[in-house]
């Protein structure tokens, strides 16, 4: 069961918040505004992030003279490491956001601290999907466009892969 979660007592709600909690995150325009101004903020900079990433990542796999093998491990690591860039930028977005409590909360943990709010975010991002936290509250909206943003990006990642190689693949030396 999730911390707090409580299904049998009568005045609080499925995910274990007091119905006038729950109201008051949904009712809060502000927060919900802050959630989905947040989210577009958060989509267009790791959007941002990874074009330009790959541009830099392209132009210095072209330029280097290492042999293939060693492209390879340099565009790969590259690529990750923009991914795990644009992890952070969600994991600050989201701990940024647990600091107004009617934008929502994470269920499962209950420190608080950054690396918790990076943790939720890479499991999403993945679209791996642990269980153990849960977003309650308009949070989810970020959430739910994370996970979106991550699939589309990791294909994207692939995709930039792929044609990478096979052009080291087709001329070769």
């Amino acid at each position: 069961m999730w911390p707090g979660l409580s299904l049998g007592h009568s005045c609080r709600s499925v995910h274990g918040f007091p119905d006038p909690l729950r109201r008051r995150m949904y009712n809060n325009l502000g927060a919900n505004l802050a959630v989905v101004l947040a989210t577009f903020l958060a989509v267009a900079a790791v959007v941002l992030i990874h074009y330009e990433g790959l541009i830099l990542v392209s132009r210095l796999l072209a330029r280097h003279n290492a042999l293939k093998r060693g492209k390879l491990l340099i565009g790969i690591a590259s690529v990750l490491s923009l991914h795990i860039a644009e992890i952070w930028v969600f994991g600050v977005t989201v701990w940024g956001l647990l600091h107004w409590p009617d934008c929502g909360q994470v269920l499962g943990t209950t420190s608080g601290h950054l690396l918790d709010s990076v943790y939720f975010s890479a499991v999403i991002f993945s679209t791996l999907g642990l269980g153990d936290i849960m977003p309650v509250g308009p949070l989810r909206f970020l959430v739910g466009t994370e996970a979106i943003t991550g699939f589309v990006l990791v294909t994207w990642s692939a995709s930039f892969t792929y044609l990478e190689m096979e052009r080291f693949w087709r001329f070769r030396p």
